[in-house]
């Protein structure tokens, strides 16, 4: 029940309800939604959101354990906790073939003995068996693709977490994709202006952007980058938390507020936020800002379904914008206003349906998803609890870098198996022949080592990859 003050740009220690002033939080790493919410007195406030305008007084209603950041990180922990192991390809195929080696040549050398009765011919043929069945280039199968494969990875931006991780990429079928910050670029931008009859484009930017300068909110942030020449002499500027702001300018009273909502349904858009700015009471123009997709996002997607993954688009933000963007990126499946429990719950009935689910995101409140997917991709660019949730951590603030990922995942599995396939294919192939005499020491290790130079040469291949 303690009290504490948040000031305008610092984050709430703790949950809690809000007892004085009245402001708007932004909530986009726990919630995805791409603009701040905002709160009067008597509304709750989450822990580690960030106050953007106002000074709030709130009393605190949990701590520690009983947060809500609290109870995703239980959620994260729950998730990776369920997830199987996987074992390496490698690893299993060595557990049975090197045993075998062993005693065929131990056959061979006591054949030999039985059958010919020239010991030096008993020991030449039985370490001629141990020679060219040499598990070099089976142990060089897996590590030196990996090598390569990640190597190749990290100068694309794809930091892949361990070997387990391409096993279950050859599955994925379904990709899950947050929104804010995943296909949106996460920051609002202006997409148009409308000016009343009498006024300009310029005009109603450069007025907005005068009294907006002096707030950090994200719209006024939008407002101000779009404007190359912003007047600093505005004076009594007021900002009304979840309303707009005002200010005089030459003797003008300048205001920006949310426009009605017949003016924002004429827009014939979904996803943008309208101000109205006014001079003196009277309208001069109309501003649209919106939390813009990505310009890669389209191709992107285009190449997940090429490689044979079903977009499903989910985000806390408001259905509405939800609906716009997957309208405009061609997604079928989606899903909005979700909270991060119902991320994790989604991933789970897409799993249950039988489906190898990878699970892109960025904030806080993707982690349990991440986690609890097959497959967990991180933008580089999102929290720390993304990241350390993930099974792949995307430096380039791309999606195209997701199929990538995938891609050279596969390829890189692909490429081990073919390494496999020869060092084991090999081995099976020369063994009787060492066994029976027709392949003496010094002839088994020639073969044994331009093996391993076939494995190794194979996966330097990766090196080409694009």
């Amino acid at each position: 029940g303690d009290e504490f003050l948040v000031r305008a740009g610092d984050r709430v220690a703790t949950d809690g309800e809000v007892v004085e002033g009245a402001s708007e939080v932004d909530m986009s790493m726990l919630t995805g939604e791409s603009l701040p919410v905002p709160v009067d007195v008597g509304d709750g406030v989450v822990g580690a959101a960030v106050n953007t305008t106002g000074l709030l007084v709130v009393r605190a209603t949990a701590v520690g354990a009983g947060t809500q950041l609290a109870q995703m990180a239980r959620l994260v922990n729950e998730a990776q906790s369920g997830k199987a192991p996987v074992q390496r390809l490698a690893d299993r195929v060595s557990a049975v073939f090197v045993p075998i080696v062993i005693a065929l040549a131990v056959i061979t050398t006591i054949g030999w003995l039985i059958l010919d009765g020239s010991t030096e011919r008993a020991f030449s043929a039985g370490v001629a068996v141990l020679i060219i069945a040499c598990p070099c280039a089976l142990g060089l199968a897996t590590p030196t693709a990996l090598l390569v494969g990640t190597g190749r990875g990290a100068r694309l931006g794809i930091l892949i977490r361990g070997p387990e991780v391409l096993e279950v990429t050859q599955r994925v079928d379904t990709l899950v994709l947050d929104k804010t910050g995943t296909v949106t670029t996460g920051t609002m931008s202006v997409v148009e202006v409308r000016a009343a009859p009498g006024h300009s484009r310029d005009e109603v930017l450069r007025l907005a952007a005068t009294v907006e300068a002096a707030s950090n909110h994200p719209i006024a942030r939008a407002i101000t980058a779009s404007c190359p020449e912003i007047p600093r002499d505005v004076t009594s500027v007021v900002e009304q938390p979840g309303r707009g702001v005002e200010g005089i300018w030459e003797g003008r009273r300048i205001a920006v507020a949310r426009a009605a909502e017949e003016v924002v349904s004429d827009w014939g858009r979904r996803d943008v936020t309208v101000v109205e700015v006014s001079v003196d009471g009277s309208s001069v123009g109309w501003i649209a800002l919106a939390d813009g997709v990505k310009p890669t996002s389209a191709a992107a997607i285009a190449a997940a379904r090429a490689a044979g993954l079903e977009p499903v688009l989910a985000s806390g933000d408001r259905i509405e914008v939800v609906e716009q963007v997957a309208d405009q990126l061609g997604i079928d499946r989606r899903h909005g206003a979700v909270l991060p429990a119902d991320k994790l719950t989604l991933v789970r009935e897409l799993s249950a349906e039988g489906r190898v689910v990878a699970m892109v995101g960025d904030g806080v409140n993707d982690a349990a998803a991440l986690a609890a997917a097959d497959l967990g991709l991180a933008m580089g660019t999102g929290t720390d609890v993304a990241r350390a949730a993930a099974d792949i951590t995307l430096v380039r603030d791309d999606l195209t870098a997701v199929v990538d990922a995938i891609r050279l995942s596969r390829r890189t599995l692909r490429t081990i198996r073919v390494n496999l396939f020869w060092a084991f294919g090999y081995n099976v192939a020369a063994i009787p022949l060492a066994m029976t005499g027709q392949l003496s020491p010094l002839v088994a290790g020639a073969a044994m080592g331009l093996s391993s130079v076939f494995v190794v040469s194979n996966s330097l291949r990766l090196r080409r990859f694009r």
